[in-house]
């Protein structure tokens, strides 16, 4: 089986050390995901220029969460559904949305059970929608901004959950009390 290391900003390819460095410096420590990702210095780029984007989104740090757990959920990245948790709580997003989401279960908030269905909706159709369902997306308080940013947020999240699934990237300790598992029985 084919391994992939964990780089440091000592190990890193040298397009990689100042990524690594900046993203250690700000975060105090540097997640396993961008370890593996710094093998590729365009991959560790990307992710960290797909994070930026997404925090500058128009979207509320709940709904973010709530498009990044969807995302996380219906790739079953147990790597990213940790670390968004241990991100989303730390963002003050409230215990019954962080749990709804791991738990794969629809929302009792219509707007946000709206962003979640069209989210997966996205995901699963590879953006072949049909113009009633953006129509019903942007009836639920949305605009056609968020249709482009959850693009974003799909792209993002692609790079992450398919890198750690190819990688098997360990969760880090930071986050490992927040280690998921995608539930047997879902409602999708």
């Amino acid at each position: 089986m084919t391994s992939f290391p964990i780089h440091t900003a000592d190990t890193a390819p040298a397009e990689s050390k100042p990524l690594l460095e900046s993203a250690g410096n700000l975060r105090g420590r540097i997640p396993n995901l961008y370890g593996v990702l710094a093998e590729a210095p365009i991959a560790v780029e990307a992710y960290l220029m797909f994070a930026d984007l997404m925090m500058r989104s128009s979207f509320t740090p709940t709904e973010r969460h709530v498009v990044w757990f969807t995302l996380n959920a219906y790739h079953g990245c147990h790597y990213c559904m940790a670390a968004h948790t241990l991100m989303a709580k730390g963002e003050k997003v409230p215990d019954e949305v962080i749990d709804t989401a791991r738990a794969v279960q629809p929302y009792e908030d219509p707007k946000l059970e709206a962003l979640r269905g069209f989210t997966l909706k996205l995901a699963d159709s590879r953006g072949q929608v049909s113009p009633e369902e953006v129509d019903r997306f942007l009836a639920a308080g949305y605009s056609r901004q968020n249709v482009l940013e959850i693009i974003v947020a799909i792209s993002h999240k692609v790079l992450s959950n398919y890198t750690n699934h190819i990688t098997h990237t360990p969760v880090d300790d930071a986050f490992e009390r927040y280690v998921w598992t995608a539930p047997s029985s879902t409602t999708e």
